[in-house]
């Protein structure tokens, strides 16, 4: 597995979790580095990236509660996520582009992916 997704679990709304994703991929190939996420029913969603220099971009529905950011000697990007909501509940997956990635929020854009961490936000 060359990317390696974990941190997800079981939290309460409001509560606060934070995803690591972990990848034996070259830096290259990785340039960009994003989450989706997969709710039941529905089909997966983009919700963050971040370059190499670490400028990042969001969906609109988790600005202000998400962050983003990557360990670059550790080939390791995290998700942060606060004031969680039950609506926030899916699998969580980390995805890589490479520098063509950046701006896009397309899953076919994101050649490789790592398996994904499931976020249960309870009411």
């Amino acid at each position: 597995v060359q990317l390696q997704a974990s941190g997800g679990g079981l939290v309460q709304a409001g509560g606060s979790l934070r995803l690591s994703c972990a990848t034996s991929k070259s830096a290259l190939s990785m340039a960009i580095m994003g989450w989706f996420r997969q709710a039941p029913g529905k089909e997966r969603e983009f919700v963050a990236a971040i370059n190499w220099n670490g400028e990042t971009y969001y969906t609109d529905s988790v600005k202000g509660r998400f962050t983003i950011s990557r360990d670059n000697d550790k080939n390791t990007v995290f998700l942060q996520m606060i004031s969680l909501k039950p609506e926030d509940t899916a699998v969580y997956y980390c995805a890589g582009a490479g520098p063509a990635g950046w701006g896009r929020r397309d899953q076919a854009d994101f050649p490789s992916w790592g398996q994904g961490t499931l976020v249960t936000v309870s009411s």
